[in-house]
């Protein structure tokens, strides 16, 4: 891409994962208990009022999916038979475009420049690229409709 390509951005992590996860399992996040570490320049005065809240919401990177892997089109779930195919923006895959994760989970404190977290989704050493408190007014309004093979892959995700 050109340097006009307007398409084209460059981000860089802000932090780290530490978490006794090695490995992406698809299933029992639940109690998984992790830490994420920020990077200069971000320490204390960025993380200042966070503990106030209850749950954060963390964009990372699937730093281990390689480029090469990422769906644009159409598969099944997990490649569960019982499942429709559907398309890659119609499920959270791993190998998606931009290889972008977005894990609401509990903060359970904050310690400088490290938050405490319960229930994040990313392995150790992930990228961390953006952390926000998650707030109620930005959730869903209204009925929330998904369907049901969506419930039957979560059953057991967290």
């Amino acid at each position: 891409m050109s340097e006009t390509d307007e398409s084209a951005w460059e981000v860089r992590a802000i932090g780290f994962v530490s978490s006794p996860r090695a490995e992406a399992i698809d299933d029992d996040w639940a109690e998984v208990e992790a830490t994420i570490t920020l990077a200069p320049p971000f320490g204390p005065p960025s993380v200042l009022g966070l503990d106030e809240f209850s749950h954060v919401e963390v964009i990372f990177l699937f730093h281990l999916v390689d480029p090469d892997s990422v769906h644009t089109e159409s598969r099944v779930p997990r490649g569960n038979p019982d499942w429709p195919e559907v398309g890659i923006l119609a499920q959270r895959a791993k190998n998606r475009p931009n290889r972008l994760g977005l894990s609401t989970c509990e903060l359970l404190g904050v310690d400088g420049a490290v938050l405490r977290v319960r229930g994040l989704d990313a392995i150790d050493g992930t990228p961390v690229l953006d952390i926000k408190p998650h707030i109620n007014e930005f959730a869903p309004r209204g009925p929330i409709r998904q369907p049901a093979w969506s419930h039957e892959l979560m059953a057991d995700y967290y």
